[in-house]
């Protein structure tokens, strides 16, 4: 199976699904893994940055696909509705989850607008070349819902009140995984 877990910048993806990975088993191939390479080496949305993006993404789609098919695999991003480079990357998503023969489950997180903004700011997330200005949390929701189609199923959760491994205990109990606490 393939867990896809989309939500805006700061909600908490790379938290819950590093604690769900934990918790099912699972691997966790975080957007920022991907996404690092380019912004290390190519300037934000020039060609060399998409085309640097795509390439890291093939290889590890690709890794995935070795994977053995029991294993859970957890991928992180944030793919709005209507926008071309969202609908390019969760098109690969849909294709992946075929080619491994894999349910896709799409996790929809959110949370208010007042917690994003909170989660957004925190230091660490500097470190992992996140962005950190609050004020993308208003500019991101204006207008773009997140992208929710094309997937076998779909959970929407609201993790305002949630610490990450109450969220991660919840998307497995809806994926019928729940093996105990989960360690983050």
């Amino acid at each position: 199976m393939i867990v896809h877990i989309n939500g805006y910048p700061g909600v908490g993806k790379l938290t819950i699904g590093a604690a769900l990975a934990e918790l099912i088993g699972g691997k966790l191939v975080d957007n920022h893994g991907i996404y690092n390479v380019a912004f290390a080496l190519t300037e934000f949305k020039s060609p060399a940055f998409y085309d640097t993006v795509r390439a890291v993404q093939n290889i590890a789609y690709k890794r995935v696909l070795d994977l053995p098919a029991e294993t859970p695999v957890i991928l992180t991003n944030w793919y709005s509705q209507n926008l071309v480079w969202g609908n390019e990357n969760w098109n690969a998503v849909i294709a992946l989850a075929r080619r491994r023969g894999s349910a896709l489950n799409n996790v929809l997180l959110t949370c208010s607008p007042d917690e994003n903004e909170r989660r957004i700011k925190n230091k660490g997330r500097a470190a992992k070349r996140k962005p950190r200005n609050p004020e993308m949390v208003n500019d991101n929701r204006a207008g773009r819902a997140l992208l929710d189609r094309g997937g076998d199923r779909t959970l929407r959760l609201d993790v305002t009140n949630l610490l990450a491994n109450a969220a991660a205990q919840e998307i497995a109990e809806w994926l019928n995984l729940a093996r105990g606490p989960a360690v983050v």
